[in-house]
């Protein structure tokens, strides 16, 4: 065990080895298969903090982790063995400047906490569909979000970050200063340092909005893939949905849509009248206060479950395919306990994909995202099991006419194949694998990714998500 003394002495925040009491609690993350043992955890309390725990790290050979939500499945926020930056702790607080439209948010924040603060004022932006999700991880991966018909990804809202590199300085990044790292942290995730505080254009919101579940029988799936593309072929920028297919254990397959107007609840049922007029089974869709939009899949996706998340894109939904993916669910369901799920997103793209893609880090996606969830009670060794089971699914769609070609990545926040063995230390090299998903996940960036990250990072000791090797 490495002596944490020097470190408990350098930092105000709080240093948390093995023997803590709230050591449990500190390793603790959203998917239970994505918890670590860490060898310290340090809750930092400012970015001089965050320098003098990756100056420590790099000192005693220790991987180092971010954790910001911790709600990466595939355990980019944890390390075994090795030290974890945790923002969240500390750093989660918002501040909004109503008179400039602007969010000044901690990088250990949540959706929850940007949306509630913000909507007081009449305010919000572009935050993902869970408001438990992090802002760092979500916003450094692209970001999709309720709001993205309107006002593209979360990174076209993004003004500016304050981030800790490699070597200990503390920047400021944004489109006049060190303007290389702002491109390149919007979209490529964790690789170029520790972000402490993000800056958001915040957007005129109404406080209510119309949103919920509408759930089906299986059989108006084909009525209901009719509605759905004559809808989406005509979508307004202020209205979005999901399309699920869900199995359970022990239990029949849904259809539910999951629907979404930026007005009041009338103008909502009016919006989706043809998906009503299919007669849904359950209908829990109603005008709710802004902030509660994105707890609406909160309870699907608590913390404490096991999780494993990857995602594709598709063009459209193709009624065969997604016939055989309920079928396919039934019959995982009867053979273990996953809870199964495919998420069809319809979230308008024009306002994101009229950003040209060398202008961000992110590479933009000509379709929509489709992620497959598997959820599991206990047991994080089941996690490869899983994998099998989404990869059965996602074979199903990609032969289908609606999909795009599978050597086309889906949305990276999506992809959480990324990890690392028990043993990894700075000094071992990039596991092939994931050079190789990080290359397609960038693509026609990814060189000029590599070249940023020999500046700001050369020895790649921020390397948990989509790492990227340096030129």
């Amino acid at each position: 065990m490495v002596d944490v003394t020097s470190l408990i002495n350098s930092v105000k925040g709080d240093v948390i080895t093995p023997d803590h009491p709230d050591y449990d609690s500190a390793i603790a993350r959203w998917a239970k298969n994505a918890e670590r043992k860490a060898g310290v955890v340090v809750c930092v309390k400012n970015a001089e903090d965050v320098a003098r725990c990756i100056a420590f790290a790099k000192a005693n050979n220790l991987p180092i982790a971010i954790r910001g939500g911790g709600h990466n499945a595939a355990g980019a926020s944890s390390s075994d063995g090795g030290l974890v930056i945790d923002l969240h702790q500390h750093l989660r607080q918002v501040r909004v400047d109503v008179e400039k439209k602007l969010g000044y948010v901690g990088g250990g924040a949540v959706w929850k906490d940007v949306d509630v603060e913000a909507i007081k004022y009449g305010l919000a932006t572009v935050g993902g569909t869970v408001n438990h999700t992090g802002v760092g991880g979500l916003t450094l991966g692209g970001g999709y979000g309720w709001l993205s018909g309107r006002h593209g990804l979360t990174i076209d809202n993004l003004v500016q970050v304050t981030i800790v590199t490699a070597d200990g300085s503390v920047l400021t990044a944004n489109e006049t200063e060190n303007t290389d790292l702002f491109w390149a942290v919007r979209g490529g995730g964790g690789n170029f340092g520790v972000v402490t505080e993000f800056v958001y254009k915040l957007h005129p919101q109404r406080k209510t909005v119309f949103a919920g579940f509408i759930a089906f029988t299986p059989d108006k799936l084909e009525k209901l893939v009719e509605v759905t593309k004559k809808w989406w072929d005509n979508v307004k920028a202020d209205d979005e949905a999901m399309i699920q297919a869900v199995g359970a254990p022990h239990g029949r397959p849904v259809v539910a849509a999951c629907l979404f107007y930026n007005g009041s609840e009338e103008e909502g049922r009016a919006n989706f009248k043809e998906f009503y007029d299919l007669g849904p089974v359950k209908d829990d869709a109603k005008e709710i206060p802004y902030e509660e939009l994105n707890s609406l899949h909160g309870h699907s996706v608590d913390h404490g479950k096991c999780f494993y998340l990857k995602g594709v894109c598709y063009k459209y939904p193709d009624v065969n395919s997604i016939a055989e993916v309920l079928e396919k669910s039934q019959e995982i369901s009867k053979r273990g306990d996953f809870t199964t799920g495919m998420m069809f997103e319809y979230f308008p793209l024009g306002k994101a994909n009229a950003v040209p893609i060398s202008a961000t880090a992110f590479r933009r996606e000509l379709g929509s995202n489709l992620l497959t969830l598997i959820t599991w009670e206990g047991f994080p060794e089941k996690t490869e099991e899983a994998r099998n089971v989404a990869s059965e699914l996602i074979d199903i769609v990609m032969k289908g006419p609606g999909a795009l070609t599978k050597s086309q990545q889906g949305y990276t926040n999506y992809g959480h194949d990324i990890d690392f063995p028990p043993e990894y230390s700075l000094a071992a090299p990039t596991v092939d694998h994931a050079a190789q998903k990080s290359e397609a996940a960038f693509a026609s960036n990814y060189p000029r990714l590599q070249a940023i990250k020999k500046k700001y990072d050369p020895a790649n000791i921020f390397n948990r998500w989509f790492p990227i090797t340096p030129a």
